[in-house]
């Protein structure tokens, strides 16, 4: 398995992977306002809005691929202008494909290329409390939870979902 860049053309093969807005909003979040989204959604939202970030050149929108074709999808962001932490997010697996390996696959190579590619010092990750399956691939990537006295609530289909916040340094993944 390895990592590129997100091509326009790849937002047909990641959208296809949301079967139901549950899923879709565990991978996005509040980060679209409508279900489902259509690929000229995914590229306006990540190459016309830079994903949302405020800063430039902040939006890294990674796939990963093996022999098959793209089988998972992240974005790196950095956060609050500091260029040594960077933050994963929209972390998504083929549905075919779930339960095989290869998110804590896809986890690792996103730490490796954090660290070695762009010099991160720390990166961080936040997983929905009833995302088990991701906490613990998360947790088996070598991901520690923080202790937040205060953590940031979502509001999902009339519920209220905690964020649980996940770092890694460097120097725990060498």
């Amino acid at each position: 398995m390895y990592l590129r860049p997100y091509k326009k053309s790849d937002a047909k093969t990641i959208i296809s992977w949301c079967k139901d807005e549950k899923t879709f909003r565990l991978w996005t979040s509040d980060r679209y306002d409508h279900f489902p989204i259509s690929e000229d959604d995914m590229n306006y939202k990540y190459f016309d809005c830079n994903g949302d970030c405020s800063e430039d050149d902040n939006f890294y929108p990674m796939v990963a691929c093996d022999d098959e074709g793209v089988v998972g999808h992240f974005i790196l962001r950095y956060t609050n202008g500091d260029v040594h932490t960077l933050r994963i997010g929209f972390v998504i697996i083929d549905d075919k494909k779930r339960g095989c390996g290869i998110g804590k696959k896809l986890i690792c190579l996103a730490l490796r290329y954090a660290f070695t590619t762009a010099g991160a010092e720390k990166v961080t990750i936040g997983v929905f409390e009833n995302n088990t399956s991701a906490y613990y691939c998360y947790k088996a990537a070598g991901f520690k939870e923080i202790t937040d006295d205060q953590p940031v609530v979502c509001d999902l289909f009339g519920e209220k979902y905690r964020i649980i916040e996940l770092e890694a340094y460097r120097e725990m993944y060498q």
